[in-house]
C-alpha cells in the first residue's frame, strides 16, 4: 500500500521533521507571505526564522522554524 504524503508545509510541521529542508516558497505558502522577496527582506534585516546556504540555495530547518515560530507568540504576549 502507498501512503501519501502531506505537501502542505504547515501539514509537515504538525506532523514532526519532513526528511527535507524547507525552501523559501515554502515559507510563502506556510505563512501566507506576498512573495519570496518577503523571505529575502527578512533574512537581510536578520528578523526571520534562520536559515543556511547550500550552494546558492537558502534552506531552513523546520525545527528552527518552529522555534521561531513559538518565539514571536511569546513576543506577542509578553507586549
Amino acid at each position: 500500500m502507498a501512503t501519501t504524503e502531506p505537501t502542505d508545509p504547515r501539514a509537515i510541521l504538525r506532523g514532526g521533521l519532513p526528511d527535507r529542508y524547507l525552501t523559501p516558497e515554502d515559507l510563502v505558502t506556510m505563512f501566507s507571505l506576498p512573495s519570496v522577496e518577503t523571505v529575502y527582506q527578512w533574512r537581510r534585516k536578520r528578523i526571520g526564522p534562520p536559515g543556511f546556504r547550500v550552494g546558492r540555495y537558502l534552506r531552513y530547518d523546520p525545527a528552527a522554524v518552529r522555534a521561531w515560530v513559538t518565539d514571536q507568540g511569546a513576543l506577542d504576549d509578553a507586549a
